[in-house]
C-alpha cells in the first residue's frame, strides 16, 4: 500500500531543488536582460527578466576594448598550461600515495590534509614565488596553485579503486610503473580526469588574486583581473567608441561580466556525462 510519505518527499525536495536553481539562475538570466535592454530601459529599471528594446552595443563594446581581448588570450594561455601542470603533477602523486607499498605513505598523506587546515599565507607564499624567480612571468599562474589538496585526495581515492590484476597484467608484459600509469590506469580513468581538470579549469579562469600579487605587466594580466578592475575602479570603465551615447555602467558591468563567463559555462555540458560519475567513484571509498 502506498503511504503518502511515499510522494511527500520526492515533492518537497524537488521544490527546494527548483528553489535553489531559481536563486541559482536569476543573477545570471537578469543580467543577461540587462545587457542586451536598451539604454532607456535600463535607466527607467524596467528590466527583469526579459531584455527590453533589444540590442548588442554593449557587447559590441566590451569586445572591441583591448584589454578584454588581450586579456582572454592571456586567460586561455594561463588556463591551458596551468591545467596541464596541475593535472600531470596531481595525478602522478595521487597514484603514488593510492600504492598501499609506498614508503611512508601515512606520513606524506598526513601532511597533505594537514595543508587543508593550515596554509602558509600570502606573505610566504609570494616570498617562495620570488625567490624561484617567476614572478611576473606566466609560470606565475601555474605553480603556485598547481595542486589542489581536496582534488588529490579525490584522484587518491579513485585510482586506489582500480583492480590490482590489471596492473599485474601490465607488469607480465614488461611494463615499468610509469607505463602502467600511461597505459592502463589513465585510460580507465576519464571521468575523474574530467571532473578534476574541470575543477583546476575554472579555478584558474576565475583566478585574479595570483595576478593580483604576481604579475607586474598590464599586457599580462588575465581576463579576470581586467574585469575585477572594471567592477571596482571607477575610472577603468570600458571606453566609448565612436563618442556614442554614454552607456549606463551596470549595463557595461554585466555585459563584461557575461562575456568572461561564457567561454567556462559553455565547456561544462561536454563534461558533464564524466562529472557526475567522477566525483562519485572518486568519494566512495577512502
Amino acid at each position: 500500500m502506498t503511504k503518502k510519505g511515499d510522494y511527500a518527499f520526492p515533492f518537497v525536495n524537488a521544490c527546494i531543488l527548483l528553489a535553489v536553481a531559481a536563486a541559482t539562475l536569476f543573477p545570471f538570466l537578469h543580467m543577461l536582460a540587462v545587457s542586451l535592454s536598451s539604454n532607456d530601459a535600463v535607466l527607467a529599471g524596467e528590466v527583469t527578466l526579459f531584455p527590453k528594446g533589444f540590442q548588442l552595443k554593449l557587447y559590441a563594446n566590451v569586445l572591441a576594448d583591448t584589454r578584454v581581448r588581450s586579456g582572454y588570450v592571456n586567460t586561455i594561455v594561463y588556463v591551458t598550461l596551468g591545467t596541464a601542470v596541475s593535472m600531470i603533477v596531481t595525478s602522478m602523486g595521487a597514484y603514488a600515495l593510492a600504492k598501499q607499498k609506498l614508503v611512508f605513505r601515512k606520513g606524506f598523506m598526513l601532511m597533505i590534509v594537514f595543508t587543508i587546515l593550515f596554509g602558509g599565507g600570502m606573505i610566504p607564499t609570494f616570498l617562495v614565488v620570488n625567490s624561484l624567480g617567476i614572478v611576473n612571468t606566466v609560470w606565475a599562474m601555474a605553480l603556485p596553485t598547481a595542486v589542489n589538496t581536496w582534488n588529490l585526495i579525490i584522484m587518491r581515492t579513485f585510482f586506489a579503486n582500480v583492480p590490482e590484476e590489471l596492473e599485474e597484467a601490465g607488469r607480465m608484459d614488461g611494463l615499468t610503473d610509469l607505463g602502467i600509469f600511461a597505459r592502463i590506469v589513465l585510460p580507465l580513468s576519464k571521468p575523474i580526469l574530467a571532473t578534476v581538470g574541470l575543477f583546476y579549469a575554472v579555478a584558474i579562469w576565475n583566478n585574479f588574486y595570483s595576478a593580483l600579487l604576481y604579475l607586474r605587466d598590464v599586457d599580462k594580466f588575465p581576463l579576470q583581473l581586467h574585469l575585477r578592475n572594471i567592477l571596482i575602479v571607477p575610472e577603468a570603465n570600458i571606453t566609448q567608441a565612436g563618442g556614442d551615447q554614454q552607456l549606463p555602467k551596470k549595463s557595461l558591468q554585466f555585459a563584461t561580466i557575461i562575456v568572461s563567463s561564457l567561454p567556462i559555462l559553455l565547456v561544462y555540458p561536454f563534461l558533464q556525462k564524466y562529472f557526475v560519475k567522477g566525483a562519485l567513484i572518486g568519494s566512495v571509498k577512502g
